[in-house]
């Protein structure tokens, strides 16, 4: 897995990756330092470790720590999904994973009554109103028609529940729950969120 690390300071960290991170909190990553990179590599390698997630790619730290419950979730570790990479943070550095090329995870969180503005997901603070519930999804290419998930999914214990896509789709998604329904467009271009909080069943 190739990793792109970037190092900023505390107090940025600390407001962008604090709760779920809306499309008005961007990530203004300083360019990469080729004498520092293998230093800021190991530097994630040892927040991961610290962590337990020593050894982990990208995708695997994603799905491991959105299937965390709420209790078991890191509090000195911050990480934001963006469509291209994994933001983590200390708290006083931070750090980019890349995410393998084709592949956009989308974090969805339905709701009935009462749900938060999210852009970019937020593996271990975002939670969404349907924690522990069977839901139907289908999620169907727009271009071509094709079904890409049709299947009961539990959401987690954060009240989500994550699909890997392709990159650069358009697609519609259907989610039902104790008979109610929530039909929206989804994208997984570059600047497509990777949260989505506002699918109301009715």
């Amino acid at each position: 897995m190739k990793r792109k690390v970037f190092i900023v300071a505390a107090t940025v960290s600390a407001l962008l990756l604090a709760g779920c991170v809306t499309a008005d909190d961007p990530v203004t990553a300083p360019s990469a330092v080729p004498s520092a990179a293998t230093s800021a590599s190991r530097q994630a390698d040892g927040l991961l470790a610290t962590h337990g997630l020593a050894g982990k790619n990208t995708v695997e730290l994603i799905d491991h720590l959105d299937r965390l419950s709420i209790a078991e979730r890191p509090t000195a570790l911050t990480a934001s999904v963006r469509s291209h990479e994994l933001v983590i943070s200390s708290g006083t550095h931070e750090y980019q994973l890349d995410i393998p090329d084709g592949q956009f995870y989308l974090s969805v969180a339905p709701y009935a009554n009462q749900t938060h503005q999210c852009f970019h997901h937020s593996l271990t603070t975002c939670k969404g109103e349907l924690a522990g519930q069977d839901v139907q999804v289908k999620i169907v290419d727009e271009t071509n028609s094709k079904v890409l998930v049709d299947e009961a999914r539990t959401t987690f214990d954060n009240g989500f529940v994550g699909f890997w896509l392709p990159q650069g789709i358009t697609a519609t998604l259907r989610i039902t729950y104790d008979g109610k329904t929530g039909q929206t467009k989804i994208a997984t271009g570059e600047q497509a969120p990777t949260c989505l909080t506002e699918l109301r069943l009715t």
